[in-house]
Protein backbone atom coordinates (compact mmCIF):
# COMPACT_ATOMS: atom_id res chain seq x y z
CA UNK A 1 0.00 0.00 0.00
CA UNK A 2 1.73 3.59 -1.08
CA UNK A 3 0.13 6.65 0.57
CA UNK A 4 -0.07 9.84 -1.50
CA UNK A 5 0.16 12.79 -0.18
CA UNK A 6 -2.28 16.21 -1.97
CA UNK A 7 -0.79 19.67 -1.30
CA UNK A 8 -1.90 22.57 -2.51
CA UNK A 9 -1.88 26.02 -1.32
CA UNK A 10 -4.76 26.57 1.60
CA UNK A 11 -6.16 22.49 1.32
CA UNK A 12 -9.39 24.00 0.40
CA UNK A 13 -9.77 22.63 -2.97
CA UNK A 14 -7.76 20.50 -5.28
CA UNK A 15 -6.08 19.02 -2.68
CA UNK A 16 -9.25 17.92 -1.00
CA UNK A 17 -10.95 17.11 -4.61
CA UNK A 18 -7.69 14.79 -5.48
CA UNK A 19 -7.48 12.78 -2.09
CA UNK A 20 -11.08 11.86 -1.89
CA UNK A 21 -11.28 11.07 -5.20
CA UNK A 22 -8.29 8.63 -4.92
CA UNK A 23 -9.28 7.35 -1.97
CA UNK A 24 -12.37 6.23 -3.88
CA UNK A 25 -10.95 4.67 -6.97
CA UNK A 26 -8.13 3.15 -4.75
CA UNK A 27 -10.77 1.43 -2.64
CA UNK A 28 -8.39 0.80 0.06
CA UNK A 29 -5.20 -0.71 -1.97
CA UNK A 30 -4.16 3.06 -1.25
CA UNK A 31 -4.78 6.06 0.74
CA UNK A 32 -4.23 9.66 -0.20
CA UNK A 33 -3.88 12.54 2.47
CA UNK A 34 -3.91 15.98 1.74
CA UNK A 35 -2.39 19.48 3.44
CA UNK A 36 -1.96 22.95 2.52
CA UNK A 37 1.55 24.77 2.51
CA UNK A 38 -0.46 27.55 4.16
CA UNK A 39 -3.60 26.15 4.89
CA UNK A 40 -5.70 27.79 7.76
CA UNK A 41 -7.17 24.93 9.86
CA UNK A 42 -10.06 27.93 10.45
CA UNK A 43 -11.08 27.83 6.90
CA UNK A 44 -13.81 26.35 4.42
CA UNK A 45 -13.38 24.64 1.84
CA UNK A 46 -14.41 26.39 -1.24
CA UNK A 47 -18.21 26.21 -1.86
CA UNK A 48 -17.98 25.28 -5.78
CA UNK A 49 -15.88 22.64 -4.62
CA UNK A 50 -18.39 21.27 -2.01
CA UNK A 51 -20.70 21.28 -4.55
CA UNK A 52 -19.02 19.49 -7.36
CA UNK A 53 -17.72 16.83 -5.36
CA UNK A 54 -21.36 16.89 -3.77
CA UNK A 55 -22.49 15.93 -7.60
CA UNK A 56 -20.29 12.91 -7.96
CA UNK A 57 -21.68 11.48 -4.36
CA UNK A 58 -18.91 12.52 -1.70
CA UNK A 59 -20.17 15.16 0.68
CA UNK A 60 -17.01 17.55 1.94
CA UNK A 61 -19.60 19.84 3.74
CA UNK A 62 -17.73 19.08 7.02
CA UNK A 63 -14.51 19.06 6.45
CA UNK A 64 -11.59 21.77 7.22
CA UNK A 65 -8.43 22.87 5.50
CA UNK A 66 -5.07 21.29 7.07
CA UNK A 67 -1.57 23.18 7.03
CA UNK A 68 0.91 20.33 6.16
CA UNK A 69 2.67 18.94 9.10
CA UNK A 70 5.90 16.58 9.42
CA UNK A 71 3.89 13.82 10.32
CA UNK A 72 2.32 14.34 6.68
CA UNK A 73 5.33 14.14 5.07
CA UNK A 74 6.98 11.01 7.24
CA UNK A 75 4.07 9.19 5.95
CA UNK A 76 4.02 9.43 2.35
CA UNK A 77 5.56 7.80 -0.29
CA UNK A 78 4.81 10.35 -2.98
CA UNK A 79 3.86 13.81 -3.13
CA UNK A 80 2.01 15.31 -5.41
CA UNK A 81 1.63 19.27 -5.46
CA UNK A 82 -1.43 20.90 -7.31
CA UNK A 83 -0.29 23.90 -8.48
CA UNK A 84 1.26 26.51 -5.51
CA UNK A 85 4.60 27.04 -7.19
CA UNK A 86 7.31 27.49 -4.66
CA UNK A 87 5.35 27.43 -1.78
CA UNK A 88 4.92 23.75 -2.12
CA UNK A 89 7.31 21.81 -0.38
CA UNK A 90 9.84 19.36 -1.76
CA UNK A 91 10.27 16.71 0.40
CA UNK A 92 13.60 14.37 -0.18
CA UNK A 93 13.56 10.53 -0.81
CA UNK A 94 9.97 10.98 -2.06
CA UNK A 95 8.32 10.44 -5.40
CA UNK A 96 7.40 13.78 -6.76
CA UNK A 97 4.75 14.86 -9.16
CA UNK A 98 3.64 18.43 -10.13
CA UNK A 99 0.33 18.85 -11.51
CA UNK A 100 0.09 22.61 -12.42
CA UNK A 101 -3.79 23.02 -11.83
CA UNK A 102 -5.94 26.17 -11.75
CA UNK A 103 -7.42 27.13 -8.71
CA UNK A 104 -11.12 26.33 -8.54
CA UNK A 105 -11.62 29.73 -5.76
CA UNK A 106 -14.21 32.11 -7.55
CA UNK A 107 -14.59 29.81 -10.17
CA UNK A 108 -18.01 29.26 -12.47
CA UNK A 109 -19.07 25.87 -11.24
CA UNK A 110 -18.68 24.37 -14.80
CA UNK A 111 -15.22 25.15 -14.74
CA UNK A 112 -14.58 23.79 -11.14
CA UNK A 113 -16.68 20.22 -12.53
CA UNK A 114 -13.80 20.31 -15.39
CA UNK A 115 -11.12 20.54 -12.97
CA UNK A 116 -12.70 17.87 -10.94
CA UNK A 117 -12.73 15.77 -14.17
CA UNK A 118 -9.14 16.16 -14.68
CA UNK A 119 -7.73 15.44 -11.51
CA UNK A 120 -10.29 11.96 -11.46
CA UNK A 121 -8.36 11.33 -14.56
CA UNK A 122 -4.93 11.89 -13.08
CA UNK A 123 -5.52 10.05 -9.95
CA UNK A 124 -6.81 7.36 -11.95
CA UNK A 125 -3.86 6.97 -14.18
CA UNK A 126 -1.89 7.28 -10.54
CA UNK A 127 -3.49 4.53 -9.08
CA UNK A 128 -2.46 2.59 -12.41
CA UNK A 129 1.08 3.26 -12.30
CA UNK A 130 1.03 2.22 -7.89
CA UNK A 131 -0.94 -1.17 -8.75
CA UNK A 132 1.28 -2.08 -11.48
CA UNK A 133 4.21 -4.62 -10.33
CA UNK A 134 7.29 -3.12 -9.48
CA UNK A 135 9.38 -4.61 -12.07
CA UNK A 136 6.98 -3.05 -14.74
CA UNK A 137 8.10 0.55 -13.15
CA UNK A 138 11.44 1.33 -14.44
CA UNK A 139 12.91 4.19 -12.95
CA UNK A 140 9.73 4.99 -11.36
CA UNK A 141 10.88 6.05 -7.66
CA UNK A 142 8.20 3.55 -6.28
Amino acid sequence: MSTVLFVCLHNAGRSQIAAELFNRAAGGRHRALSAGSIADSNGSLHAEVVEVMREVGIDLSDRRPQRLTAEHEQNADVVVTLGCGDACPHIPGKRHLDWDLADPKGKPIEEVRMLRDEIDERVSALIAQLDAPRAAQPDSGL
